[in-house]
């Protein structure tokens, strides 16, 4: 009787094991399940068959050791318990950054054509262990990899996450931790947003004021756009920069991880921390500060605005070229990826109406028209990278006054500027607000820190980087942009990336046909746990009701739904507090008259989960534009 009940539970350990849920992000391509599990031990061996697998191979060792315990040495051989084997006869369908992955009970064994699928084939197999691989400190638990056949590889090229570092400073170690996240998504291109109005971050030689002032400014708090004006003498506390050796630091540390680092270099607007150091590549010549993030312009409702402020390189004055010479010659050398990043976004043209150097020039290039001017920057800004032996990439704006066919677009404001880049032949980088831009809120602007809009876990998941009628060719891929204007630190960072990085990630890697908001959500759920015992930050906002209103007739109109399945909105307008005994909300329902408030709670399994929500009347109203 003892015997057959210890072979009854070890087929029910047996049986539980195979069936262990697999949940990756992003989804691979293939995923076959199989019977029985691998177990992780001190034991346990890595091999790689190539030189070129032992950055991979030991990558892969510190990423084991740590939460488990184990002291495994990678070695180069065969014979792995985890092998990790780069193809002798490439295998077509994989292509540079594909991989195949089979667990079975006895071992792992990782192929790719090359390292950066072997990276990629790592991270897949992280995930596939318990979620206590990411603790900082060794934990006991049973080390388990389920039996699986996995074949994977990338729809896009390129697929990257922007991080400014400019309106707010990130420390060396920070912007380490960054590229390791975003590595472990399959992500492989970090936008690096170096320079803007709020800080300068690149040590420049030859320009040593571009850090000396430029990098720091004075200390303020509160929203930023709202904040005080810098008071003449004040100090400037705030800030910092990477030294060049920070820079070939991080480049490399990059490569180790298949990250490619695009430098920007935001001009020529944008540029008031440049001209803080040097006011002398302006038009007026005037000395400005190092932004804190005041309100220096005034927003118009069509998207444009007037500058208070003077923060545009002058397209006139000759040495404004030779300080980007100089800029450009000191970044290429530091950056061995071909792209170099050179804004053109916003920049306003006021102060070039108005310039006797840029009327005389206009004159002199037959242009009619200010705005034409920045094509002519944008030209001669190209034609420098070019000399560096770099190609230009700059955001949709560089199309408006004319650029060169091998200009490269990343396309912002909405998805118009990728397709006329698209159909006009140049290569585009899909970076929408409307789907991309991780700044945004996450949920209700009553839960959260407002900002300029709201973009869900939802809508990031369901983006297409191909437009309809656009020849997939020309689109390399698409990223998300993590502007900083109120994240000041990476761990606010994480909250503001996480879960849409998830989502995005699977958007630029997976093939379309596999993605599946419900089952993305059942995958989503597991890795807030594990982001959980990794200390990542992340948001729950997908648990949070979205709440909207509309006028109908006299009468204001309540309309709810969840973004996640399961969901069960309940909801008070009595100054109660809701609980799942409220009045459960089922469809559209007419407000009462009167100065109500309106407060929320979801409900999921029976449990309450999200925020509670909490409008006054006046702010319904608002919501359905009154």
């Amino acid at each position: 009787m003892q015997l057959t009940r210890m072979l009854v539970l070890a087929l029910g350990i047996t049986v539980a094991q195979a069936q262990t849920p697999i949940h990756l992000i992003p989804q691979p391509v293939s995923v076959q399940t199989k019977s029985g599990t691998y177990r992780l031990t001190n034991s346990t061996s890595i091999q790689y068959n190539q030189p070129a697998g032992k950055a991979t191979a030991d990558l892969l060792a510190k990423q084991l050791n740590g939460p488990t315990g184990f002291s495994i040495t990678p070695k180069s051989g065969t014979s792995g318990s985890i092998q990790l084997e780069i193809n002798t006869t490439p295998d077509a369908k994989l292509g540079d950054e594909g991989y195949t992955l089979n667990a079975t009970t006895k071992g792992v064994r990782i192929t790719a054509n090359k390292p950066a699928g072997l990276f990629y084939g790592a991270q897949t197999l992280t995930q596939l262990l318990p979620k206590e691989i990411g603790s900082k400190t060794a934990v006991s638990t049973n080390w388990t990899i389920p039996a699986v056949q996995i074949t994977d590889y990338p729809r896009f090229g390129w697929r990257g996450i922007m991080l400014d570092v400019s309106r707010h400073f990130f420390p060396k170690e920070d912007v380490k931790s960054f590229i390791d996240q975003i590595a472990a998504l399959k992500y492989n291109t970090f936008h690096w947003h170096l320079t803007d109005d709020n800080g300068w971050r690149i040590e420049i030689k030859s320009l040593p004021k571009l850090t000396s002032v430029g990098a720091f400014r004075v200390a303020r708090t509160g929203h930023f756009g709202d904040r005080a004006d810098p008071k003449p003498g004040e100090p400037t506390p705030y800030g910092g920069f990477y030294t060049q050796d920070d820079i070939r630091e991080i480049v490399w540390y990059a490569q180790d991880r298949n990250v490619t680092i695009v430098p920007e270099i935001d001009i020529p607007g944008h540029s008031m921390a440049a001209l803080a150091a040097y006011p002398e590549l302006s038009c007026t010549k005037q000395q400005v500060s190092v932004n804190p993030g005041t309100n220096f312009a005034d927003w118009y409702g069509n998207g444009t605005f007037k500058m208070k402020v003077e923060n545009t390189l002058n397209p006139s004055d000759e040495n404004v070229y030779v300080f980007l010479d100089k800029v450009f010659t000191e970044v290429a050398a530091l950056f061995p990826n071909p792209y170099i990043h050179a804004g053109g976004d916003e920049c306003y043209k006021g102060y070039w109406a108005q310039d006797p150097g840029c009327q005389a020039l206009m004159k002199k290039l037959n242009i009619h028209h200010v705005e034409d001017l920045q094509g002519y920057f944008m030209g001669r800004v190209e034609k420098i990278l070019a000399a560096k032996g770099k190609k230009f990439l700059g955001w949709d704006e560089i199309l408006e006054g004319g650029i060169s066919p091998t200009a490269t677009v990343m396309s912002w404001r909405g998805i118009k500027g990728g397709i006329e880049a698209a159909q006009m032949g140049h290569n585009v980088v899909m970076t929408p607000t409307t789907f991309a831009y991780l700044d945004y809120n996450q949920g209700d602007n009553s839960v959260d820190p407002p900002i300029y809009a709201t973009l869900r876990t939802q809508t990031s998941y369901n983006y297409d980087p191909v437009p309809d009628g656009v020849d997939a060719k020309y689109i390399l891929g698409g990223q998300g942009n993590l502007w900083t204007e109120q994240i000041p630190n990476l761990r606010y960072a994480e909250y503001m990336l996480y879960p849409r990085s998830w989502a995005l990630s699977e958007v630029y890697w997976s093939p379309k046909a596999a993605r599946n908001w419900p089952d993305f959500v059942t995958r989503m759920e597991n890795h807030f746990d594990r982001a959980d015992v990794a200390q990542i930050n992340h948001s729950k906002a997908v648990y949070d009701a979205i709440v909207k209103t509309s006028m109908n007739g006299d009468k204001l109109m309540l309309n709810m739904a969840g973004e996640i399945p399961g969901l069960t909105i309940y909801y008070s307008t009595d100054d109660t507090m809701p609980d799942q005994f409220s009045t459960k909300y089922t469809q559209p329902v007419a407000l009462p008259d009167g100065p109500i408030t309106l407060r929320v709670v979801t409900y999921r399994a029976g449990k309450p989960v999200g925020h509670l929500i909490t409008l006054s009347r006046d702010a319904l109203m608002k919501r359905a534009g009154q």
